[in-house]
């Protein structure tokens, strides 16, 4: 060992620890030159992501990357997600509430990759989280399924999703967690989704109103316990919708999705059970049940009903009303996954039937063990009950003939042989068991900048439920008001017009942090905890993100710590995880981690060519000079036993590197 050597050292970490002085940003904006620009969707009216838009597009033009961003409504958001491939038949309906796009029964999804390089979405939250969000990638019209489609093998989208197939069935609570842990590796090492920050649920009440109490999932505003203490007893609010800010109800339908609203419909209907805190499943419409293990493999839960309880129109609730809904939701091609079948119920459910005699006893059976399945049964949507006078026809309403399903679907046709066609009618009536039922709304038409027309609600007002088995509201009348920017819905809350504001994306953070300081006493601020998290998800299939080193690159390019930290108020939290650490199984520490690294976004930019010939460099200095220790002096020793413990950092730095980009490499070239 010499001197020379030493100082070979030296020169290397004085070059950096990435060797970025031989790979700049400007190298990097040149390799990224040609690449083509990265289409990216944002969704109108979605406050926070309207905030960061900027900030993460100026990140990824650092290293030269072209970002070409559409805002879009939310229809057309939806549509771009999951892009319909030539095969697939459009049919723009009308609805009474909405424009409802409908895709023919004789649609094929061959070549369907999602119109979107780049788009915002969030985990589902509880009770969602994790087994119902990743088992829906199994949905041909999910976006994460399209953004799966350019795995390159040996990785898989059929593989991921037979990994969650198989842990959805697992009993034992051990090995299932093994399962899980590998569903979460298999799909954070693809580099398709950057976790960015957890979503938290705000509400801004009126100080006039006491009672409130914290929903327990994504669009649970249980606004039937305030209780105005002073003032009206009709209370206005600017609740957080699918679109962000408010636009519509929809038709509120509780058997089908957009443009119907969560929230609305959680007011309005129920289901067996409710979800409760920490994961608590309680009673709803059934007021106990049991589970039998059946000889065949599943199991029965068979479901008390909850007596002396009437729809809103005065209808009964019995167990023939449970399951008339039940025949509708699940007939004929709606338990495919493009429709019903996207999460567990409708795939594992065999039977369901009245007690003999009993009007009162419902009986489900599955066909194999599934754990999550009374924690499925209460979510908001698809399986809330109707009453059986507001069906299409009336009580008589034939599940095939005269279905439930929104009537912009038209026939449903299965892949099965010998499956009937399931004609779509949609609802006669909107009539629910819930606390509040629906009154009257108001509308207009607007025109987007696309020149299309669509129906919104400028009011839509709720009765209270006075017969309501769970006690009647203390609000009479409850009034969801839209409004046409968060500027508006902030000076609403000042003067006093709106009680209350109550979601996610309504106002950007920054708002709601400014009107926290104020300490104005007419206003109460509740945060609620991290309920999901909010993830950029990468199209895989969509150039040039299917180049999983463009990926990665885009992933350590943005600085969400920085972009939270400015836009987002300072009570959001940067997340590493895809899923919050709390949801059940996903408390997993994942590598590699997918942090703010912009020497590493430069150096997968150029492919990682000079960090691998830095990293063969140090190897061959210390291979050529392994008894370092041993012949030096005491001034030189010092000095270069420093820069080989440098020089050791280094070279592991390195290393890794040089690993992530051979096997990007052999990734992309299998």
């Amino acid at each position: 060992m010499r001197l020379s050597t030493a100082l070979t050292y030296l020169g290397l970490l004085v070059q950096s620890k990435y060797a970025s002085a031989m790979v700049t940003i400007e190298d990097a904006k040149a390799c990224n030159a040609d690449v083509p620009a990265i289409d990216w969707l944002i969704l109108e009216g979605d406050a926070n992501a309207e905030a960061i838009e900027d900030e993460v597009r100026q990140d990824l033009e650092k290293i030269g990357f072209k970002v070409s961003t559409r805002f879009l409504t939310k229809n057309d958001y939806n549509q771009a997600r999951k892009l319909f491939s030539h095969h697939r038949v459009l049919h723009i309906i009308p609805s009474y509430s909405t424009l409802v796009v409908h895709v023919s029964s004789l649609m094929s999804y061959t070549g369907a990759k999602g119109d979107f390089g780049l788009s915002f979405s969030e985990t589902w939250g509880t009770p969602y989280d994790p087994h119902s969000y990743v088992s829906a990638w199994e949905a041909e019209d999910n976006a994460n399924h399209n953004a799966l489609t350019g795995l390159v093998a040996p990785s898989s989208r059929d593989e991921l999703l037979s990994l969650v197939e198989d842990v959805l069935q697992e009993e034992n609570q051990i090995v299932r967690q093994a399962k899980w842990n590998e569903v979460h590796d298999y799909y954070h090492k693809e580099a398709m989704m950057l976790p960015l920050w957890g979503r938290r649920i705000v509400a801004i009440i009126n100080s006039r109103l006491a009672g409130y109490q914290a929903g327990h999932q994504q669009f649970d505003f249980p606004v039937h316990k305030l209780v105005p203490v002073s003032g009206s007893k009709t209370v206005s609010i600017s609740p957080g919708a699918l679109t962000g800010r408010f636009q519509t109800v929809g038709n509120m339908d509780p058997h089908t999705y957009n443009p119907n609203e969560f929230f609305a419909n959680n007011w309005l209907y129920e289901g067996l059970v409710s979800y409760g805190p920490d994961g608590t499943i309680l009673p709803a419409l059934a007021e106990s049940w049991t589970i039998t293990d059946t000889a065949s493999g599943g199991q029965q839960y068979s479901f008390k009903l909850r007596p002396s309880v009437k729809f809103h129109d005065g209808a009964e609730w019995n167990c023939q009303a449970a399951k008339m809904n039940l025949d509708h939701v699940l007939a004929g091609a709606l338990i495919e996954p493009v429709w019903h079948g996207w999460y567990g119920v409708p795939k594992y459910i065999k039977d369901w039937k009245c007690a003999g005699d009993d009007d009162m006893e419902l009986i489900m059976t599955t066909s194999t063990k599934f754990y999550p399945f009374l924690q499925e049964l209460s979510f908001i949507r698809p399986l809330r009950f109707l009453s059986p006078n507001a069906f299409a026809e009336g009580a008589d309403s034939d599940p095939y003939t005269a279905n439930s399903c929104e009537r912009g679907w038209g026939t449903l046709e299965s892949d099965k042989e010998g499956v009937p066609n399931v004609v779509c009618a949609g609802i006669a009536n909107v009539s629910g068991t819930g606390p509040f039922a629906f009154a009257s709304r108001e509308q207009s038409v607007l025109t987007t900048a696309d020149f299309d027309e669509i129906r919104v609600d400028d009011t839509v007002e709720f009765t209270g439920n006075q017969d309501y088995w769970g006690g009647a509201p203390g609000i009479e009348t409850l009034k969801v008001v839209r409004y046409e920017s968060a500027d508006q819905i902030k000076e609403a809350l000042l003067d006093g017009s709106l009680d209350v504001m109550w979601g996610d994306g309504v106002l950007p953070s920054n708002t709601i942090t400014d009107i926290a300081a104020m300490n104005n006493p007419s206003l109460n601020v509740h945060v609620g905890e991290d309920i999901q998290n909010v993830v950029l998800l990468l199209n895989t299939a969509r150039p040039p993100l299917d180049d999983i080193r463009v990926r990665k690159a885009i992933i350590h390019a943005i600085d969400k710590k920085a972009l939270v930290k400015k836009e987002l108020g300072g009570f959001t939290d940067p997340v590493d995880n895809v899923f919050p650490r709390s949801m059940p199984y996903c408390d997993v520490d994942l590598t590699p981690h997918w942090d703010y690294d912009l020497e590493k976004a430069i150096l997968l930019s150029c492919k990682l060519e000079t960090a691998s010939a830095s990293a063969a460099a140090v190897e061959k200095a210390t291979a050529d000079n392994k008894a370092l220790t041993i012949g030096l002096g005491i001034g030189l020793g010092f000095v270069a036993l420093l820069a080989a413990a440098v020089a050791v950092i280094f070279m592991k730095k390195a290393k890794s590197l040089e690993a992530e980009y051979v096997t990007s490499k052999s990734a992309v070239e299998a």
